[in-house]
């Protein structure tokens, strides 16, 4: 307690209080004493209560600087820009209902505040205007400060050639939950000070939760040390997997598993991108050519295109889990898992080793700001290149080598693969099968990819057939039924059950009395069912 307490002044305040209730017990003033129940702060670290303390702070007037800001959000070729548009909501919410800020603390770090004191004079400027002159011993909020970044970066209040270049700056980057703290206070201050706004677009993005959706926190003890997961994963994983797991604005769930995935992907790519390189070593700049190009050249470039019109459309819109997902099919699928097998078969021309060229040089430019290191280090390792991936110029997007017609076919065959093998798959049909051609269709990449040799082919068989058949390609697989000790028991043990639920269907049927007295639509769904069980039999003996 302070002087002005009177006899209680150098008290504790809770001392105070019960010294306090004493005195007025004994001069009989004491009414009664209640106990209720309200909100009390107490600190965060200490857990000590918060009790309001008056003293002088230095506020920043609100009203005219917000109205600033509602005013110039109107304006469409002046507003900030968030992304997603939702955002700007929470802006203005705040704008409209702001009050004086007080922007003074009583902190050891910090901007010192520029005021200086001499008695009951007050003087606020860089330095003070005179000998004992006093300065202010708070330090301004964090949140002033920062506010000021925008642009005091740059060199202002000098009209410096960065400022001119780079002011307003293009892109913001932040979370949802420090528009009203930072986000406002650039744009009011921007517009204050510059009469501009600070950035063209606000890109917003959601807080990094657990597993379960859970805020990390120390408390729960479910937070991630990122530098544990770059040791495990690397740091490509991890950049790729929160940069792309998640639409702007939306929360991130953090999951080891898919950290694991993308790190799969990356080996991957990895492992994709030696095979090229391994293959592609006397590619040079004299004899790099696309002329001649097969279908399955002209269908990955294609694809290659068209991805890269989707991912230009993504990345100027900010749309990043987009523009990571088609990346990894791209990559995984059309690259990797069907191209690279195409041009196995033609390695020795110089046309298919300038496409895989093309194609990886595309994936690693598109990639390299998601995957910087391990993009910079395979880049480095091409025979033709820029100098340095990071400034290379970006795949832009070239009609002319969009082939519709082949990527179609292209698309045909992989299907019917997709499909023969499936067959084979289900069927347990090993190695040993033969193949009959029922139409006239080219199957010779088909069968490269499928492995079908020409003593495979024959015109008749007496072995099962299975007829795979998709748009202009139609086959028969002929092969033996093998069945394995555990197969044959298996159906063994499905013909005796047959056997006797065939046989105990026959008595009730058999019986007058039933199939005079229960209902006709039962006794018909008994007789239907003995006829499907008999075909099944008959099936599974034959």
């Amino acid at each position: 307690m302070n002087d002005a307490a009177g006899k209680y002044a150098g008290l504790d305040r809770f001392a105070c209080r019960d010294a306090l209730i004493k005195d007025l017990e004994e001069q009989d003033l004491l009414i009664s004493v209640k106990e209720i129940t309200h909100n009390v702060g107490h600190s965060e670290r200490s857990g000590v209560m918060i009790e309001p303390y008056l003293s002088k702070q230095w506020f920043v007037k609100m009203r005219p600087l917000a109205d600033a800001v509602l005013e110039n959000q109107k304006n469409k070729d002046t507003k900030v820009n968030f992304v997603p548009a939702r955002f700007e909501k929470i802006m203005n919410h705040w704008m409209e209902i702001t009050y004086d800020w007080c922007i003074s603390r009583q902190l050891w770090w910090g901007h010192r505040i520029p005021a200086w004191y001499k008695g009951d004079e007050v003087y606020v400027g860089d330095n003070a205007p005179g000998a004992d002159w006093v300065q202010d011993p708070d330090v301004l909020d964090t949140w002033f400060s920062s506010a000021l970044w925008p642009f005091s970066t740059l060199g202002w209040p000098e009209e410096t050639p960065d400022f001119k270049k780079f002011y307003p700056n293009n892109v913001l980057v932040t979370g949802y939950d420090i528009i009203p703290f930072w986000v406002n206070r650039m744009t009011f201050q921007g517009l204050h000070f510059t009469g501009k706004r600070p950035f063209k677009d606000c890109l917003i993005h959601g807080l990094i939760r657990d597993k379960e959706g859970r805020k990390m926190s120390k408390s729960l003890g479910n937070g991630v040390d990122p530098m544990d997961v770059i040791e495990k994963y690397g740091a490509d994983a991890l950049r790729f997997f929160l940069a792309t797991s998640t639409a702007p604005g939306m929360d991130l769930r953090f999951d080891e598993e898919k950290v694991s995935s993308t790190w799969n992907f990356i080996n991957k790519l990895w492992n994709a991108a030696r095979f090229v390189l391994m293959n592609i070593e006397d590619l040079n700049e004299e004899n790099y050519t696309l002329d001649n190009l097969h279908d399955e050249d002209k269908w990955i470039l294609t694809k290659l295109n068209n991805l890269i019109k989707t991912v230009t459309k993504s990345m100027e819109r900010f749309e990043f889990n987009i523009v990571g997902s088609e990346l990894y099919s791209f990559i995984w699928n059309d690259f990797c898992d069907n191209y690279i097998e195409f041009a196995k078969f033609s390695l020795d021309n110089f046309t298919t080793k300038s496409v895989l060229l093309k194609v990886l040089t595309s994936i690693l430019k598109m990639l390299h700001p998601f995957m910087p290191y391990v993009t910079d280090e395979v880049y480095n390792m091409l025979p033709i290149k820029e100098e340095n991936i990071m400034i290379s110029t970006y795949p832009i997007y070239d009609k002319k080598e969009v082939f519709n017609q082949e990527m179609e076919s292209i698309n045909e065959i992989l299907e019917f693969i997709r499909i023969f093998r499936n067959i084979k798959l289900e069927n347990k049909i090993g190695k040993d099968y033969q193949v009959i051609i029922n139409n006239a269709s080219n199957y010779d990449l088909i069968f490269k990819i499928l492995k079908v040799s020409e003593d495979m082919l024959v015109s008749e068989s007496s072995k099962k057939k299975l007829n795979v058949k998709y748009h202009d390609y139609d086959l028969d697989i002929c092969y033996e039924i093998v069945l394995s000790e555990e197969d044959k028991a298996l159906k063994q043990k499905q013909i005796e059950s047959l056997k006797q639920s065939i046989e105990r269907r026959k008595k009730l049927l058999a019986n007058e009395n039933y199939v005079n007295k229960a209902p006709q639509e039962l006794v018909a769904k008994e007789r239907k069912t003995l006829a499907e069980e008999e075909e099944k039999l008959k099936s599974l003996t034959d």
